[in-house]
């Protein structure tokens, strides 16, 4: 293990964050002055940002920890383009009006993991859309595309990979990798930026703006990537039953993001602390030395852990609770996920296979059937054995609600509204 002279590479480092790097002494000569002003790019494709993007927030918090500047760059021209990296597709060309709307819903998430202001290390926000809508076609096309090469375009991932599938590359997608590097340019200008952050499926096209840098007369920038998240049996992280794991609470409850930490492997917690919570690296060494039965501790302190710095300490100590007492006690938590259905549908029987649908605890009635043959949904905590059994008022339990479950660990409350 490499020792460096500043805090944010050793601490990235021992943390597991580090995948590839540009320049290795150079980068930590910058970060040891605490002059490693550093930016990680953000598309505004969904309403919520997903816990890959997680990982390279916490790249984000170590560097700020460390004394650097973080920048957090919404993209806001960038999405107009659409990503095609690891896509066989073109992404759906989202208007500005969805964009906007998607920008104004992810920012709240940074604040709780960065502090921003005016002061040397505060972290600040800033959107593409401010220069890459702005560009003139011909001036760019002169100014900027004059520096790309298409032969080494064409051996980049993101568009070797399509071809190769022989999927389509629209000309609009092959420009994105020229709006991110020239992206790090004009960061490198308005606010110093020396360092990009990212991914490792974004190698690519942050090293072309190391190099559009140098071209353009920029001081020497920086790349640095963090591996691809995946799971011990190696999967890809961050999918659930429901879908993709998010971070704003009302696309994935801090309910069900304290449940997605406890139910990860155990040969991941170790991995997982370090990346995903602020814990001291002795206490992740007292966790790492827990074994058998007691590794579901070291998930426990995982899942509050990662829920605190996310949706904080309250919310974090209310999931847990309503945890240990759903699993432990075998009490019925009126702070399980909920969801409201009219009354109408209860008092005329509402059918075990749509109240599961509704519940997002299953994808489909198809999936429903498959689950009631494995044995694997209950009402109340009775096995559901036919497939035609209708919820109705008479199901309610003295709290007011039907609870409905998916094996042992996926619960949701029917509350008539």
């Amino acid at each position: 293990m490499t020792a460096f002279k500043s805090d944010f590479l050793n601490t990235l480092q021992e943390r597991g964050f580090i995948h590839q790097c540009s320049d290795f002494e150079g980068l930590d000569a910058l970060a040891a002055q605490g002059q490693a002003t550093a930016y990680v790019g953000y598309d505004c494709t969904a309403p919520s940002l997903h816990i890959g993007n997680y990982l390279t927030m916490m790249m984000l918090y170590w560097l700020q920890q460390s004394g650097n500047k973080p920048i957090t760059l919404m993209g806001g021209g960038t999405t107009m383009v659409g990503d095609p990296s690891g896509k066989d597709e073109t992404r759906a060309l989202r208007t500005v009006a969805e964009i906007e709307a998607n920008k104004a819903s992810i920012r709240g998430v940074f604040a709780k993991v960065l502090r921003y202001g005016d002061g040397h290390a505060d972290a600040v926000m800033l959107d593409n859309a401010e220069w890459l809508t702005k560009l003139n076609w011909i001036e760019m096309l002169r100014d900027i595309g004059r520096h790309f090469s298409v032969n080494r375009m064409l051996t980049m991932d993101s568009v070797r990979l399509r071809l190769e599938r022989e999927q389509e590359m629209s000309f609009i997608e092959f420009n994105y990798m020229v709006c991110q590097a020239y992206d790090f340019v004009e960061l490198s200008r308005r606010v110093g930026c020396r360092l990009q952050m990212g991914g490792s499926d974004q190698w690519g096209n942050i090293v072309n703006g190391v190099d559009l840098g140098r071209r353009m007369g920029t001081p020497q920038l920086f790349a640095l990537t963090t591996p691809l998240l995946t799971t011990a049996s190696g999967d890809k992280m961050g999918k659930t039953a429901k879908g993709a794991v998010w971070l704003n609470a009302d696309q994935f409850s801090p309910y069900d993001f304290w449940q997605y930490w406890r139910n990860v492997e155990d040969a991941d917690v170790v991995k997982f602390l370090k990346l995903f919570t602020i814990l001291p690296m002795s206490e992740i060494a007292k966790l790492a030395a827990l074994g058998g039965s007691e590794i579901n501790e070291a998930k426990k302190v995982l899942a509050t852990e990662a829920t605190a710095l996310l949706h904080g300490r309250d919310a974090a100590v209310e999931a847990a609770e309503t945890a240990r007492r759903t699993f432990e006690e075998g009490a019925l938590a009126e702070t399980l996920p909920t969801v409201e259905i009219p009354r109408g549908e209860f008092d005329g029987g509402l059918g075990v296979l749509a109240a599961f649908v509704k519940a997002e605890l299953v994808a489909s009635n198809g999936e429903a059937r498959r689950q009631i043959k494995g044995g694997g949904l209950r009402v109340n905590d009775a096995a559901v054995t036919d497939e035609k059994m209708q919820i109705t008022s008479a199901n309610l339990t003295p709290e007011g609600v039907v609870k409905l479950s998916l094996g042992k660990k996926r619960h949701v409350l029917l509350r008539p509204a």
